[in-house]
């Protein structure tokens, strides 16, 4: 890196979008009297799987692995990121994305469930390293690990805390919408024994269409 300070502002996929381009030029306007280098690092869905399959694409086409690129700068003392949000990288996220540069004419491969050739497994293995929350391991290292140390947890377990008797003087109020949320459309159940369900949508015209079958749930489950 240079000697000048810099700033690396990453580009993501994630709503809102025109929040996190709007913020770029304000940043860059209060930094400009300092010195201060920004440099935008496109990290988003798309970006990421041109970036893992380059043998497939063009040169004109080809990007460069920005998230590896920040993975390392993380570890130096001299990292200075500025993370937006970006999607988790869903299998549905990720086969959208997958088909919208293809239309574009990436060459890039579709996303196989179920792999059973070895360029299949080459591509799963490929997609699955950016799929889900890849970013945010990449980027936080050491802070990623969110598991309480041993010490505290045997300490709750020993000490547990008491939410005591409710008070009807409280000024805690629970707001919910009049319909339409959670509160008005779902009740939660705590399984007295183990069962199978399904999960199913109804449209606006009475269609019914079954989204996960033959879910095996246990006793005591919520």
């Amino acid at each position: 890196m240079s000697n000048s300070p810099k700033i690396i502002y990453t580009i993501t996929d994630e709503a809102p979008a025109l929040a996190t381009r709007s913020f770029l030029p304000i940043v860059k306007a209060f930094t400009a009297s300092s010195n201060i280098e920004i440099e935008t690092r496109d990290i988003s869905l798309a970006a990421r799987i041109l970036a893992i399959f380059p043998d497939v694409l063009t040169e004109e086409q080809r990007v460069s692995d920005d998230l590896a690129f920040l993975g390392d700068l993380a570890k130096t003392p001299e990292a200075n990121i500025i993370k937006l949000p970006n999607i988790s990288a869903s299998i549905p996220q990720l086969t959208a994305a997958i088909k919208e540069l293809q239309a574009k004419g990436y060459a890039v491969p579709d996303y196989p469930e179920e792999a059973t050739t070895d360029e299949e497994k080459d591509a799963k293995q490929r997609y699955d390293k950016i799929k889900g929350s890849a970013v945010n391991p990449v980027l936080r290292e050491g802070n990623s690990d969110r598991r309480a140390p041993k010490a505290v947890k045997n300490y709750a377990k020993k000490n547990p805390h008491s939410m005591g008797a409710w008070s009807k003087d409280s000024k805690t109020h629970v707001a919910t919408m009049s319909h339409g949320d959670f509160a008005n459309n779902e009740q939660s159940v705590t399984l007295d024994k183990a069962t199978t369900v399904k999960i199913q949508h109804t449209d606006n015209n009475g269609n019914v269409t079954v989204l996960k079958d033959n879910l095996n749930l246990l006793k005591g489950e919520i």
